[in-house]
């Protein structure tokens, strides 16, 4: 079962959660072949202060069996 974790900044509204789960889970059952009740969508909350020091690692720290998409190549 795909369990996915989206890190992401608070404030964020319950609806636009929801949304982005929905959008997460039909694109993963469309390239997974896998059905809704597949999938679970978590979401962490991580506060911008704290987001450079958890998550803006050199990338050969990153493990990358597990990180498709790594934020240290990504963000400025």
């Amino acid at each position: 079962m795909p369990h996915i974790i989206v890190k992401l900044y608070p404030g964020k509204s319950e609806q636009q959660k929801t949304q982005l789960a929905a959008a997460i889970v039909k694109s993963g059952m469309e390239i997974l072949n896998h059905g809704d009740e597949s999938f679970s969508v978590a979401f962490e909350e991580i506060p911008a202060g704290e987001w450079k020091a958890k998550y803006m690692r050199p990338i050969s720290s990153w493990d990358q069996a597990s990180s498709i998409r790594n934020p240290a190549t990504t963000c400025n």
